[in-house]
C-alpha cells in the first residue's frame, strides 16, 4: 500500500531540475517520491514534454508526479535571476540539456559551485565526457551502437527494448548518485557533480554479453536465438492460437513438469538427466514440448504451473495491467491527473519503505502551477510577480 503519514528520507532536500523527455524527469520523479521538494523550471508555454503524441504521449503524466512547476524565460536577465534565487535555496540542481547549454546560459556547475559550494549538480547526458560527448544521443542510438538492439533482436533484424530502458535507468543513475553526493555532503560539507549518460548506461546492461565473450571466447548470439543456460525457457503457442511462455530451470523441477503434464517418458530418458543435458537435447526436444502443451488451453497450462510452483507468464499487453489483480491488491498503481483533467492510474516505484510504496503527494503539475509560491518563497513579492508576468518573464497556471 502507499507510504502515508510517515516522514520520508528526503523531506526538506529541494532539487530545482531543468529537464525535459524522459531522463532527467524520471531522476527528479524518483527523488520526488522519496520526499524531495522537486521544482520542475518549465520555459515558457510550459515543457514541449506536455506537447508529445504517439509515444511519447505518455511521458509527462509518468515522470512528473509530486513536483512543483514554475514558467521561467531563462533569456531574459530578470527569469535567470529568479531561477539562480530558487537554486541557491536548493540542493540538487538536476538537468539534462545538450552538453553546453547550461554554460550558456551561466548555470553550468562551475558557476552554480562558487556560489554555492554546497550544491550538488546531477547532469543526465548522452555520453560521459570522451570522444563522443558532443553527439546527439537518443534511447535508439544508443542502443544502436551500445549492442542492446542487436541482443534483442532477430539476427541481421536489431530491435530496440519495447521501452525507455536507459533513459529510465540513466535517470535512476543520476537520483542514485544525488543520494550519493547528499551522504557524502554530511561527511565533507561540500556538494559535487554527479553525471549518468545513455551511452554507459546502455553498456552496463549488456555487461552479461560482454563477459560471456571474455568466459568463453564465443560471442553472444542475440536472444531470439541465444543458446539458453535452461532448456525450458521460451514462449509456447497453445490451443486456440493462445501464447504462454513456461520455464523448467532445475532437475528438480523437470522431475515436477514431467509428473504434470504424463510425460514420463522423457522423464525417464538418460539423455535428459541434468539441465545441460536437456540444453544440448533442445533441437529435439522442444518440437516434442510444443506439440503436447499446444493441446491445453492456456488457462489450464498457468493453473498448473501455479499449483505446481513452476515459473510461467502470460504475454500481456501494456494495457492490460491496467487490471492485473496483484496490483489491485497491494496498491501499485495510483489515481493520477492527466493533463487533459481525466483520471487514471500510474505505476509507483517498485520499492517500499517499512512495508509501503512511496505515494503521490502532488499531481503531475500544470505549466507554473507553483508559479507564484514558488517566487515568494526566494523574496518576490505580489508586485514583483504581477510585474514579471506582465513582461512575460514567467507564467502562472493561470496565466492568459
Amino acid at each position: 500500500m502507499p507510504n502515508t503519514g510517515r516522514p520520508l528520507p528526503y523531506e526538506g532536500i529541494r532539487v530545482i531540475e531543468f529537464t525535459h523527455m524522459v531522463m532527467g524527469p524520471t531522476c527528479g520523479m524518483l527523488l520526488a517520491d522519496l520526499g524531495a521538494e522537486v521544482i520542475k523550471v518549465e520555459p515558457l508555454g510550459g515543457d514541449s514534454t506536455r506537447r508529445l503524441l504517439g509515444s511519447g504521449s505518455g511521458f509527462f503524466p509518468m515522470f512528473n508526479r509530486n513536483k512543483k512547476s514554475i514558467v521561467l524565460d531563462l533569456k531574459q536577465p530578470e527569469g535567470l535571476q529568479a531561477a539562480l534565487r530558487l537554486i541557491d535555496s536548493a540542493d540538487v540542481v538536476s538537468e539534462n540539456f545538450k552538453s553546453g547549454v547550461m554554460e550558456k546560459l551561466g548555470l553550468g556547475y562551475d558557476a552554480l559551485k562558487a556560489r554555492n559550494p554546497r550544491l550538488i549538480y546531477v547532469s543526465h547526458k548522452g555520453f560521459l565526457p570522451g570522444p563522443y560527448e558532443d553527439r546527439t544521443a537518443l534511447d535508439e542510438v544508443v542502443q544502436m551502437m551500445g549492442g542492446l538492439a542487436y541482443m534483442t533482436g532477430r539476427p541481421g533484424d536489431p530491435l530496440r527494448a519495447g521501452t525507455s530502458v536507459n533513459d529510465i535507468m540513466g535517470g535512476m543513475f543520476g537520483a542514485m548518485g544525488a543520494m550519493a553526493a547528499l551522504a557524502q555532503r554530511e561527511k565533507t560539507g561540500l556538494g559535487t557533480q554527479v553525471q549518468t549518460s545513455l551511452f554507459e548506461n546502455n553498456v552496463f546492461l549488456v555487461g552479461q554479453h560482454m563477459m560471456q565473450y571474455a568466459v568463453t571466447g564465443k560471442a553472444a548470439a542475440p536472444m531470439p536465438s541465444r543458446i539458453s543456460a535452461w532448456a525450458v525457457y521460451d514462449v509456447f503457442t497453445v490451443k486456440d492460437g493462445e501464447q504462454i511462455f513456461l520455464a523448467v530451470v532445475s532437475d528438480k523441477q523437470w522431475d515436477i513438469f514431467c509428473r504434470a503434464f504424463g510425460l514420463a517418458e522423457l522423464r525417464q530418458d538418460t539423455r535428459l538427466a541434468t539441465n545441460n543435458d536437456r540444453v544440448q537435447a533442445r533441437a529435439w526436444l522442444m518440437p516434442v514440448l510444443r506439440e503436447h502443451l499446444a493441446q491445453f488451453p492456456a488457462a489450464e497450462l498457468s493453473a498448473v504451473f501455479e499449483r505446481e510452483g513452476l515459473p510461467y507468464a502470460p504475454i500481456t499487453r501494456p494495457e492490460q495491467l491496467f487490471d492485473d489483480p496483484h496490483l489491485a491488491a497491494t496498491g501499485g498503481l495510483a489515481p493520477i491527473r492527466l493533463q487533459d483533467g481525466r483520471e487514471s492510474v500510474v505505476p509507483l516505484a517498485p520499492i517500499t519503505l517499512g512495508g509501503a510504496q512511496l505515494g503521490i503527494r502532488l499531481q503531475p503539475p500544470g505549466a507554473g502551477e507553483h508559479t507564484d509560491e514558488l517566487l515568494r518563497s526566494v523574496g518576490y513579492g505580489d508586485d514583483d510577480i504581477a510585474a514579471l508576468k506582465e513582461r512575460q518573464i514567467t507564467q502562472g497556471d493561470n496565466t492568459p
